[in-house]
């Protein structure tokens, strides 16, 4: 036992790669923010801020409150909640990050940029969302099923069994 409590004082550094990973991750990391800091620092560090307060102070409480309202309208069948949080948090990333062309807004200065049309963001995200949608409805349709039931019964009793000793 005071082997145990001795080792989880240690720090776990991982392997020599991981460790060579998160170094360059690092470099490259602190050579973007120099070069993204050089021309607006303040401009750049007023958008996290903001971005940050943003997040705080409106998204997350909207979706907080959108997903406690999921979870009480699912009642007892809670696990059905994961068949909407995936697909609806992938289509607000989309949304998050490809807002600008999908409300059209940039549209003429990405034309400028890549000699390509700003037309149709909007329908490829509606599109990719029922594409998510469907497809967790169904996987929910397959896992609902009942040779899936069995399957699943299957591999938790093979789970829950004792390892061989050797």
């Amino acid at each position: 036992m005071a082997s145990r409590s001795r080792r989880g004082f240690r720090p776990v550094l991982g392997s020599p790669f991981q460790l060579l990973l998160l170094a360059c991750t690092f470099a490259l990391a602190g050579y973007a923010g120099v070069r993204l800091l050089a021309g607006d620092w303040f401009g750049v560090a007023l958008w996290f801020v903001g971005a940050a307060l943003v997040h705080d102070l409106v998204l997350l409480p909207l979706y907080a409150g959108l997903d406690r309202l999921l979870v009480r309208a699912a009642g007892r069948r809670r696990d059905l909640v994961m068949y909407v949080r995936v697909p609806a948090a992938l289509s607000c990333l989309l949304l998050l990050v490809w807002f600008p062309l999908i409300s059209g807004q940039v549209a003429g200065r990405y034309a400028s940029a890549t000699g390509l049309s700003g037309d149709g963001f909007a329908a490829r995200w509606l599109l990719m969302t029922a594409v998510l949608f469907g497809g967790s409805a169904l996987l929910l349709v397959l896992r609902s099923r009942p040779w899936s039931r069995r399957w699943s019964r299957l591999r938790s009793a093979t789970k829950e069994r004792p390892p061989a000793v050797h």
